[in-house]
């Protein structure tokens, strides 16, 4: 006979598969052969910057961001440049009844200088399909940690923490999922995430400048 007051339950056990929903794909490659592409694009930014030296105020605190027309002014390295962010993106793009390659895809570009002590603010790109950065110098040597690591917040994080401070999810590594994922990049590098997702930019520590391609990527339908 059963007892009342524990009715047989103490065998029953959980048995379930964690599963990941929702990917968010961030690629993080390098431009194989790049070194003249690199050394091009550095020649002409910092041309840009001697003429312009205001520039903008975005994201950047401390450092100079050009005007978002780099690819009227960048030469045949940013058309080059833009041409390669453009064809990665359309190996990560899915369009329903549809060729990535009928699709209209155009590019903004600037380009950001980050002396010692500069960050950009987390931020995002609205209206804007993909988001790229290519790395063209680091401002410190090769393999030196000198910061400036791009960043990416978890776009989920916000709720769960409002509910309940420091509380994390387990991921499927069976560890606290981080609050931001950061990565260390170095020339040649080229990083393609999708745009509404935050993201900046640590503190540069090195005793050069930092230097980087910013790139908006936009798609539409052919007219």
């Amino acid at each position: 006979m059963t007892d009342a007051s524990n009715p047989g339950f103490d065998s029953i056990r959980v048995r379930a598969e964690q599963i990941g929903l929702f990917e968010t794909p961030v690629l993080h490659g390098r431009l194989a052969g790049s070194e003249a592409l690199t050394e091009a694009l550095e020649a002409v930014i910092r041309q840009r910057r001697a003429q312009d030296a205001d520039g903008l105020n975005r994201s950047n605190v401390g450092g100079w961001h050009s005007n978002t027309d780099m690819l009227d002014w960048g030469g045949p390295a940013a058309t080059k440049l833009a041409e390669m962010a453009i064809r990665t993106a359309k190996r990560l793009s899915h369009f329903d009844q549809r060729d990535a390659d009928s699709i209209d895809w155009s590019v903004r570009m600037w380009a950001n200088v980050s002396p010692a002590g500069a960050v950009n603010m987390s931020h995002a790109h609205p209206g804007v399909l993909w988001a790229a950065v290519y790395y063209v110098a680091t401002g410190g040597a090769p393999g030196e940690d000198v910061g400036g690591e791009l960043y990416f917040e978890d776009p989920r994080f916000p709720v769960p923490f409002m509910t309940f401070p420091g509380f994390r999810m387990v991921g499927l590594d069976g560890k606290p999922q981080p609050v931001e994922r950061r990565l260390r990049t170095q020339p040649g590098d080229l990083v393609l995430f999708p745009a509404w997702l935050r993201h900046g930019v640590r503190p540069h520590s090195g005793s050069g400048d930092r230097i980087s391609i910013a790139m908006n990527l936009y798609g539409k339908e052919r007219g």
